[in-house]
């Protein structure tokens, strides 16, 4: 196995760290998302950019906008957006890691010449439509119905923590279109225009930054917007969570080691039991960034990495508490002070993780449901 990339490989990734390090909307992006808002006037100029050199979906087929590269070259285009926004590359992965790679294997001819170039391009972006009041990590319990009235289907119901739909196009929606047993058997799966009349978004603030709970009321959806085959929906779903478990590490190990510096310059690195634990968390970001190359990898040869974006997922989230965690013990009261605060150290970045950090052990997926995908794909452990 070879653990360096090759010099095209890291010529790709040098050309995006140095764009994005010079370009002025770039850095306006940047400020965006560090206010937990989501997409801004900067961030949507920045994602155009980046479309128009391919950089968004290097490793899709070139008469989709893509640059025909490994998928190798989309992690490491990842890894650069991350580690320079901080949370911007979590937000392309709905429309460029979920719904287009879905889209790409199962999607019509005619969605894909509707879709596929624009989210390319940067122009737009979707937002999940998964998680229900009464159904979270149970997705198969989703009870928002889609009827079938001959020339559209009919919606109603609600959705929580759709985080996009305030400045996404289109979302991602996840229905139920017939009630059996098991219930996953029928949920499908819809592409639905956000200004679809009948559709109110109500934005709601939660773990530091905005997101949104959804209500369909007698909402038309056209025929041509339902994803594959009827009642297909819930393993289209799975195998877009198989992408959106697909972590970056670059964003995680810039905060070590500013963390890292910090313990340096205040002097507080004199003391043996931080420097362990730095130590340790240094090995364990080794580890994570092993994971998080494993699953390009092995995407790069037709595999389907299930077990292995749920090992990654539960690692990297983990790993992100501890991260967090100790920098509060490094940094003591002072960790608590938001960036506003005189007081505040490292720009009071920690304090905002601390809340945000949350969101990692939950979404996409808690720890306890990957450790039973882990249990049931990789181990072969039976479910009773």
């Amino acid at each position: 196995m070879d653990f360096g990339f090759s010099p095209e490989q890291e010529k790709f990734r040098q050309e995006i760290h140095e764009f994005l390090e010079n370009d002025a909307d770039a850095k306006g992006a940047k400020e965006e998302w560090a206010a937990g808002n989501g997409y801004g006037p900067h961030t949507w100029v920045i994602m155009k950019k980046l479309g128009a050199r391919g950089w968004l979906t290097p490793a899709w087929p070139k008469e989709y906008g893509g640059l025909g590269l490994p998928a190798m070259y989309r992690a490491l285009a990842m890894e650069e957006m991350d580690y320079f926004t901080g949370r911007g590359s979590r937000g392309v992965l709905c429309g460029i890691g979920m719904t287009g790679t879905v889209l790409l294997g199962h999607g019509s001819e005619e969605q894909k010449r509707e879709y596929l170039l624009r989210i390319s391009r940067g122009e737009i972006d979707f937002a999940l439509g998964y998680t229900e009041p009464e159904a979270g990590s149970d997705l198969a319990n989703l009870s928002i119905k889609a009827e079938d009235k001959g020339d559209y289907f009919l919606v109603n119901g609600q959705k929580m923590f759709n985080t996009a739909c305030h400045y996404a196009q289109y979302h991602w929606l996840g229905a139920r279109t017939q009630v059996v047993e098991p219930k996953y058997k029928g949920i499908s799966l819809f592409i639905v225009d956000l200004k679809t009349p009948g559709i109110t978004i109500i934005p709601i603030q939660a773990l530091g930054f905005k997101t949104n709970q959804i209500f369909y009321d007698n909402v038309k959806v056209p025929k041509n917007c339902l994803v594959g085959e009827l009642n297909r929906g819930f393993y289209y779903i799975m195998e877009a969570l198989d992408h959106e478990r697909t972590y970056t590490t670059s964003r995680l190990n810039g905060e070590l080691e500013k963390l890292i510096q910090y313990a340096k310059t205040s002097g507080k690195s004199k003391d043996p039991i931080i420097r362990q634990k730095l130590a340790q968390l240094s090995t364990e970001m080794e580890i994570a960034k092993l994971f998080a190359l494993r699953i390009p990898w092995m995407l790069d040869r037709g595999m389907r990495p299930t077990p292995e974006a749920a090992i990654l997922k539960v690692f990297y989230a983990e790993l992100q508490q501890r991260v967090i965690n100790t920098a509060q013990q490094i940094l003591s009261p002072y960790g608590q002070l938001k960036k506003d605060s005189k007081w505040a150290q490292l720009d009071g970045e920690f304090e905002l993780e601390y809340t945000a950090s949350l969101e990692g052990i939950i979404t996409r997926g808690t720890c306890e449901v990957m450790r039973n995908i882990i249990a049931l794909r990789k181990l072969g452990l039976p479910a009773r």
